[in-house]
């Protein structure tokens, strides 16, 4: 009877095992820790371009603090180092219109009632570089990715023309081509682009997981509770999982997991 139960045991934990993917990864996370695999994992860089995050892009010109877009450059860096190295997928997503604006919506259309005015969409400049560019469309100095950032040959690049990085684009065909479950997330703004991806994201069936000190929120920055606590706040509640820098790159380098966590 002992020896029956101990087969049992035995083939039962085989099993398990069999089920777990090769490249199992532990991740502290809040509310909830969690197991993945890089196979199984695409990290998603959300409009870090230099009308957010330069000087001499749409948000500087309109007066708006960059400060901590900037900020969340180097931790970004070190996460796309590090996935790089285990040959996780790198996908960026770039707000943007096209040169006649007519992806932008109708003159109704909230997003150009309330910003395309304030923010001077499409208005014509001279760049930092010295080229002719306009702001927040693409194929633009205005719409390329922060020189820090820049996409390697193999990185994938997505444009987008709403908050929502699944709206009309192909980001959830491509994701289950590859077989991806679980979304890194990176990027700005957190309670706009950022919150608006990782909401239709889970809506999709997707984990996202937000790795907060690599997202950044100008809105409110300066008040005792800002959009970009209250959008963390709000992910992890209900729509995923929030994490940091130094934690992501810790388990996907080590693979390693706590001795009391079991199979």
């Amino acid at each position: 009877m002992l020896f029956s139960f101990m087969l049992f045991l035995f083939l039962g934990t085989s099993r398990a095992q069999e089920k777990q993917p090769k490249d199992r990864i532990y991740l502290t996370a809040r509310p909830d820790s969690i197991f993945f695999d890089a196979a199984s994992t695409a990290i998603i860089v959300i409009d870090m371009q230099n009308d957010f995050g330069a000087k001499g892009g749409m948000f500087d010109r309109a007066g708006i603090d960059i400060s901590t877009i900037q900020k969340v450059v180097d931790p970004i860096v070190n996460v796309l180092r590090a996935v790089r190295r285990r040959g996780v997928k790198v996908i960026y997503l770039k707000m943007g219109f096209k040169p006649d604006l007519s992806d932008m919506g109708s003159m109704e259309f909230p997003t150009r009632v309330k910003r395309a005015r304030r923010l001077h969409i499409g208005d014509t400049i001279v760049a930092p570089n010295g080229e002719k560019s306009r702001i927040l469309v693409h194929d633009t100095w205005n719409t390329e990715i922060i020189s820090q950032l820049k996409p390697l040959p193999e990185d994938i690049i997505i444009k987008k023309n709403r908050f929502n990085g699944f709206y009309q684009t192909s980001l959830d065909s491509l994701l289950r081509t590859l077989g991806v479950k679980y979304l890194v997330i990176t990027g700005c703004t957190t309670s706009i682009c950022v919150e608006s991806t990782v909401r239709d994201a889970s809506f999709r069936g997707y984990m996202p997981i937000v790795l907060g000190d690599c997202t950044a929120e100008p809105i409110g920055h300066k008040l005792a509770r800002s959009n970009h606590e209250a959008s963390l706040l709000t992910i992890q509640t209900s729509f995923g999982l929030v994490s940091s820098s130094s934690e992501f790159i810790k388990a996907i380098d080590k693979d390693s997991r706590p001795a009391s966590v079991t199979q």
